[in-house]
């Protein structure tokens, strides 16, 4: 006999936990990425001159990314988010690419990171890949 609450309470398959795992991964580097341009630590404030940028600009770029980030983690808003964290990786893609980083090293691993973000958030949502074209039904 099953009670109420155990045939209400959803059951999270393997590929939605995979997508949650991959999904709060990226949001820990995300955050630990984003924290230190907001507090204008120096190491932060340095790799931001180093790429070409103001060190004042470095705050700018954390608050960017972390609500990016922000409306990233909320379900609702989630597409929104990755939307951004994409353009975001992309403007990271092409400041290396003009800052002549190495491209296994650099360049490659925002591709790399914006790939696997895509990855976690189809895992927790299959109906984006109808939406995507790339299944019917």
């Amino acid at each position: 006999m099953t009670t109420n609450t155990e045939s209400t309470t959803p059951r999270r398959s393997r590929a939605w936990i995979a997508g949650a795992a991959i999904t709060a991964l990226l949001g820990v580097f995300f955050a630990f990425d984003s924290i230190p341009k907001i507090l204008g630590m120096q190491f932060a404030r340095e790799g931001t001159e180093s790429l070409g940028f103001s060190p004042d600009k470095t705050a700018v770029i954390g608050w960017v990314l972390l609500v990016c980030l922000i409306v990233f983690l909320i379900p609702r808003t989630a597409v929104l988010g990755a939307l951004g964290l994409t353009a975001y990786l992309g403007g990271a893609v092409t400041i290396n690419l003009h800052a002549d980083k190495p491209l296994a090293g650099f360049v490659f691993f925002a591709v790399y990171v914006g790939v696997l973000m895509w990855i976690g958030l189809i895992l927790r949502r299959p109906e984006l890949l109808r939406v995507l074209g790339l299944r019917r039904n």
